[in-house]
């Protein structure tokens, strides 16, 4: 089990929780708008080979401080403030849709921390002829059939990862509004906040990894990430919708620890 770690940042402004297990190089996984945070069978996967430290963002379970914050590079420059005190001065980063937004802009403003970047369906660029699903306008019903696969693949998936998918739809339901309160600060009405004008200054190796069936953003994405982040390399995974960490936590989980690996 993860301890919890509970760090007052900026004079008490912000108070973080952290989730941290395993050994090994540090892993700084940013999780998304909805559906997962925390604690997920795929981060006790990665803790068998790294020091993982999953945080919960302003505004999300216990950690403070969403009011201080204005755009997404206050967000963003949080994070190397949470990691200062962590005392990790660089780390592989893993982020999935907001918290993917925030991965990339932390290797654009500040590459010195990131080791290695893994994008999970990250947020970040819009295209009006395929729009990013409006979360905040979707109702509870909606929000839970759009956010898991279609499962048109012929691939199934495994026990273990049918019980977390079963487990994370029963908990959806009662933090879907909070937790959407505090994504749509950083992604309503579009999820584009300026990070194609500096993109370019990504040096770290990059991995963009997409559910092959995912609704809220759809995989045509990853072609703006490659134009942004020309070296990097993609993975769609089969029979996995925009919660493609939990569809399908082993295979997400071993291509993540291949690529850091």
């Amino acid at each position: 089990m993860p301890e919890t770690i509970k760090l007052s940042l900026r004079g008490g402004d912000f108070e973080a929780v952290v989730l941290k297990d395993g050994s090994g190089p540090p892993l700084l996984y940013l999780h998304g708008a909805v559906g997962q945070k925390g604690w997920a069978p795929f981060l006790s996967t990665l803790a068998e080979k790294f020091t993982v430290y999953s945080p919960y963002l302003p505004g999300y379970a216990q950690s403070t401080g969403l009011e201080k914050l204005d755009d997404v590079t206050d967000l963003t420059l949080y994070q190397f403030e949470l990691l200062d005190a962590l005392n990790v001065s660089k780390t592989h980063v893993v982020g999935h849709f907001l918290g993917g937004m925030i991965a990339a802009e932390m290797a654009a403003l500040s590459p010195s921390y990131v080791d290695r970047l893994i994008l999970a369906a990250p947020a970040g660029t819009w295209r009006d002829e395929t729009p990013v699903a409006d979360l905040l306008a979707l109702t509870a019903s909606e929000l839970q059939a759009e956010l898991w696969s279609s499962a048109s693949s012929s691939m199934s998936l495994s026990t273990a990862d049918f019980e977390a998918n079963a487990r994370l739809r029963a908990e959806l339901a009662a933090d879907r509004m909070t937790d959407l309160t505090a994504a749509g600060k950083f992604l309503w009405p579009i999820p584009d906040r300026g990070l194609k004008r500096r993109a370019y200054r990504i040096k770290a190796p990059t991995m963009i990894l997409w559910g092959e069936n995912d609704r809220i953003i759809p995989p045509i994405y990853t072609e703006d990430f490659t134009n942004l982040i020309p070296q990097a390399e993609v993975h769609i995974i089969p029979n996995a919708g925009h919660l493609l960490m939990i569809e399908r936590s082993e295979v997400f989980a071993a291509a993540v620890a291949d690529y850091l690996s």
